[in-house]
């Protein structure tokens, strides 16, 4: 659901609250070192980390989170910060907001989706063959009422009344529009 550069900004976001300028330096230079041992181990056949993840992921999100952590070191060099404070960079506040909303979205989706195939497995197709009799007085009602006979028939079915003894029945009732 996150790109590279979303994974990459959350965790420098979050690893980077308090820390000082030396400290967020020294996560640059440690950064630099995995995203040139990653890019190593991509072009090589070397051994890998024991992550059950791609390593042109892997690699790719190194390369971002060196990029975001030059970022933080950068902004606070620039605006003079003592420590890193995530609510006061607008531009991290910015996509943390892009990223809970992405999110949100996603989940609400899902949701959705869970909610449509629940109410799908609730829902009975049936293909009803009628006697003769049964048929014409279907096609009779349909032909009063404008209905299609097929919406005669699912007006008839919601109406369904099942007693405690497992009598079925339908209530009197007029078909309409």
């Amino acid at each position: 659901m996150w790109s590279a550069q979303d994974v990459a900004r959350d965790q420098v976001r979050r690893q980077a609250d308090g820390l000082d300028v030396a400290a967020v330096s020294e996560k640059v230079a440690e950064a630099a070192v995995r995203e040139r041992e990653t890019a190593e181990r991509l072009r090589g056949n070397g051994s890998f980390y024991a992550f059950d993840m791609g390593r042109e992921r892997l690699a790719v999100i190194w390369l971002a989170r060196h990029a975001e952590w030059r970022r933080v070191r950068d902004l606070m060099t620039a605006v003079g910060w003592g420590v890193y404070e995530p609510e006061l960079d607008a531009q991290g506040s910015v996509w943390a907001r892009e990223r809970e909303e992405r999110s949100s979205s996603a989940l609400t989706a899902q949701a959705a989706l869970g909610e449509r195939r629940g109410e799908e497995a609730d829902e009975l197709r049936a293909e009803v063959w009628l006697s003769a009799a049964s048929s014409r007085l279907v096609r009779t009602v349909s032909g009063r009422t404008g209905l299609r006979p097929s919406e005669v028939l699912d007006q008839l079915v919601e109406r369904i009344v099942v007693s405690e003894d497992g009598t079925v029945s339908v209530p009197p009732f007029t078909p309409s529009l």
